[in-house]
């Protein structure tokens, strides 16, 4: 296969290499390789039967902050021919490359989050392509500008095949449970109820990472990132030929409990 080729200079307002990043970054690497093998085994597990029954139909797959795709597996990828990634640390791409060495990776520069235009333009470039957001939806924005982001790009998530996992809630504790069938159904806006009955009776701070209510169908797992760092995660996906959202913009969260 060769060595990874370089990656020429992004142009103004591409995404751009970071070492350090709130998805991801050394420190991600690290605890993926301290934690990882003992801790997130069964959460990995669980996104592996949320990728497994993610059925887009389509040949190419976009990967919005993969990192190095530890909670990636090569059944899933080598369902698809055509691989393209957009993941801004250099460490992450080359452990790509090295975990999944079968794979033909393919990185682009659109950032996703910053260029309000980036999808449109990915959608463009891969018309046969579906987007898998690997837990990067629920890190990169305050609760109030993710609600922003998703209504900006409502009618762009109405049209194309995606998935995303994202952190909902996160505390140095775990909760008493995941979020009921119930509360599955409950808009944005009732998210800080539902982070008050998941910890209730704990004396912690519970952070609401503004993704709760983003679409319906959602379902969640738990992932300790650390012993000391306990995440709910969301699992939603999209086809073209659901019924469109773009109407109704997302509720932006009010923070969890203290």
């Amino acid at each position: 296969m060769g060595p990874p080729r370089a990656l020429t200079p992004p142009p103004a307002g591409a995404l751009r290499d970071r070492w350090h990043d709130a998805s991801g970054g050394l420190a991600y690497h690290w605890r993926a390789w301290r934690h990882g093998r003992r801790h997130w085994r069964a959460f990995h597990a669980r996104v592996a039967e949320w990728l497994d029954g993610w059925r887009p139909g389509t040949g190419t797959l976009v990967l919005i902050g993969p990192s190095a795709g530890y909670a990636l597996n090569a059944h899933f990828l080598h369902r698809f021919a055509t691989h393209i990634a957009l993941e801004p640390d250099p460490l992450a791409r080359a452990l790509l490359r090295y975990r999944f060495r079968g794979i033909r990776w393919h990185f682009e520069r659109e950032d996703v989050f910053a260029d309000p235009t980036a999808l449109d333009r990915l959608a463009a470039r891969h018309p046969d392509a579906a987007f898998l957001f690997c837990n990067v939806v629920g890190q990169v924005f305050d609760a109030e500008g993710l609600a922003s982001w998703q209504a900006r790009h409502a009618a762009w998530f109405d049209a194309h095949a995606w998935a995303s996992w994202h952190d909902v809630f996160s505390s140095d504790r775990a909760p008493h449970a995941l979020p009921s069938a119930e509360e599955r159904a409950l808009p944005a806006s009732q998210s800080a109820a539902v982070a008050r009955r998941l910890w209730a009776g704990q004396r912690c701070r519970v952070e609401d990472h503004g993704s709760f209510g983003w679409r319906p169908g959602a379902t969640h797992a738990l992932w300790p990132l650390t012993p000391r760092q306990w995440h709910v995660i969301g699992w939603v996906s999209h086809r073209p030929d659901d019924p469109p959202l773009s109407r109704v913009a997302p509720d932006p969260c009010p923070g969890g409990p203290e």
